[in-house]
């Protein structure tokens, strides 16, 4: 059982951090399974099918969407080890650790929203509002479809 809960975990941490391979078609954003499928073959891919940039608003995009996907990556990984350290404890945690794990857990919501926040911010600027608010409700649906994976492996403390 250890080991199912590890490998799930993993396919998980790639899923969340990994870079991916090209993809030619999209699918439908509305099909959730379509949607994971497309991230995990080429989210970037996606995200320019689904907004249809100019040349000068892929010039002011993409270095902002590069910056927010190492933001993703590096807080996915903080998060893929705090979920670790619940999932491979040999004994039920204790009060201490748990304080940290929740902390820790807070503190990397806290740098998403940090991170999602100045994305906006930026993104609003570059460019027009209706693509603007296209990408950011698409990474809010790709980051809902991974949460949703993450909860349906990660069991409760005990």
């Amino acid at each position: 059982m250890r080991n199912a809960f590890a490998a799930a975990l993993l396919g998980v941490a790639l899923f969340v951090a990994s870079p991916v391979c090209a993809q030619d078609r999209a699918g439908d954003v509305t099909d959730l399974q379509a949607l994971r499928q497309a991230v995990k073959n080429d989210k970037r891919a996606l995200v320019a099918s689904m907004l249809n940039l100019s040349d000068t608003e892929a010039k002011r995009f993409w270095p902002i969407y590069d910056t927010y996907q190492r933001e993703i990556d590096n807080n996915g990984r903080r998060r893929v080890v705090a979920l670790q350290e619940l999932m491979f404890r040999d004994r039920p945690m204790s009060n201490l650790a748990a304080k940290q794990y929740a902390s820790e857990l807070l503190a990397v919501d806290e740098a998403l929203m940090r991170a999602r926040r100045a994305m906006r911010n930026r993104v609003m600027r570059a460019l027009p509002a209706v693509k603007a608010a296209r990408y950011m409700q698409l990474e809010e649906k790709i980051r809902a479809v991974q949460d949703y994976d993450v909860a349906a492996t990660v069991p409760l403390a005990r």
